[in-house]
């Protein structure tokens, strides 16, 4: 029994069979990242919801009652002192979010990375 070689047709299929299984894995890869990019964002927005309602509350009330308790001596110190409060509270917040935002890892990252790798394989050596 002879053995028969691939030929030419067969090296092509091959190779066009080791193509797209790259690109299946790499899709595969890229559709759990975007799940995964999702729910994290959909999880991010619900606790961010809830800290500025519950603040929001918080902050209102707790104002209403300290202005109602200096209303008669000193109402505008009271009120300008927690605009100043706010407005530091605030500043801070915007600040620690920007930081956290610069600590999250790149969007779809792995994939970019594979990617990377493939490319280094097929590029030729020097």
């Amino acid at each position: 029994m002879e053995t028969a070689t691939p030929g030419l047709l067969g090296s092509f299929r091959a190779l066009c069979d080791g193509l797209l299984a790259t690109v299946q894995d790499r899709l595969a890869l890229f559709s759990v990242e975007l799940q995964e990019e999702k729910f994290r964002l959909i999880q991010t927005f619900i606790w961010i919801s809830a800290a500025v309602f519950t603040g929001m509350m918080a902050i209102t009330f707790a104002s209403l009652t300290l202005v109602y308790l200096c209303w008669e001596s000193a109402r505008l110190a009271v009120l300008g002192g927690l605009t100043l409060l706010y407005t530091g509270a605030l500043i801070t917040i915007v600040i620690a979010f920007r930081r956290y935002l610069a600590r999250q890892p790149k969007p779809f990252a792995a994939t970019l990375q594979e990617i990377s790798e493939d490319r280094a394989c097929i590029q030729p050596k020097n």
